[in-house]
């Protein structure tokens, strides 16, 4: 029984590998634009937040109590919506993840899943932001407030 042994320096992509470690992205925004907040059938959890400046996403943070594939789609996901309008946001998805990484183990393809869902949350949590104005102004108009 001969069992080849996996070596993350060598058996990685470099994306991969610069990916998983970084914590440049790993904080909580006070007061985000979009909160998203996923837990992946693993038990990690992405904690996803997006700043907007008009309808560009002008900086999205994260945390997460995840393993090392999680940190780096999660931190893929950053790269991808950062700079991105919402509609372009909205076109990411686990498979732009794991192309990008090059090297995710197929088994661990849910990580990408879980921050694409952290973002899509996220994402509609700005739209929902952006209407919650106009309906406290429609609802004062007819005075319900």
């Amino acid at each position: 029984m001969s069992k080849e042994k996996f070596d993350l320096w060598q058996d990685h992509s470099m994306k991969y590998l610069k990916m998983a470690p970084k914590t440049g992205h790993c904080e909580i925004i006070e007061r985000p634009d979009g909160y998203g907040k996923r837990t992946g059938e693993c038990g990690d959890t992405i904690e996803l937040f997006l700043t907007m400046n008009g309808d560009r996403i002008e900086r999205v943070a994260f945390q997460t109590d995840g393993c090392m594939n999680t940190s780096a789609c999660a931190n893929t996901a950053v790269r991808m919506a950062e700079g991105r309008t919402l509609d372009e946001a909205w076109e990411i998805s686990p498979e732009n993840i794991i192309d990008f990484l090059e090297t995710l183990p197929s088994h661990k393809a849910h990580c990408a899943e879980l921050a694409v869902g952290a973002l899509y949350l996220a994402l509609a949590n700005v739209k929902k932001n952006k209407r919650a104005p106009l309906e406290k102004t429609l609802s004062m108009k007819r005075g319900f407030v």
